[in-house]
């Protein structure tokens, strides 16, 4: 289940436990008003995700742009290792901020 939290001037968008072909339409959805509702900085805690399929990655491309747009910042916090190799293998790695899971 999405969250978002505000905490001074930035929005943390706290993910589920699954980004895939079921649920990316519900999260795009879900993370809209970050988006709309001044968005400009944003982090995106991924300390739940556990599996994240293409779709999610599409939803996260599509965020990172919005946030660019905005002359905003986005990054991704708490990614484990299993996903950060998505992210690395997929090219993510090279054009958003991603800080790992602490272990």
């Amino acid at each position: 289940m999405t969250q978002i939290l505000k905490e001074g001037g930035r929005t943390i968008i706290k993910t589920g436990e699954r980004i895939d072909t079921m649920n990316a339409m519900q999260f795009e959805q879900d993370i809209q008003p970050a988006l709309v509702d001044g968005g400009i900085e944003l982090e995106m805690d991924c300390s739940d995700l556990k599996y994240m399929a293409s779709t999610g990655l599409r939803v996260i491309q599509k965020t990172m742009r919005t946030v660019m747009l905005q002359k905003g910042q986005f990054k991704m916090t708490n990614v484990s290792p299993e996903i950060y190799k998505v992210l690395a293998m997929t090219g993510f790695t090279k054009f958003v901020k991603i800080e790992k899971k602490a272990e």
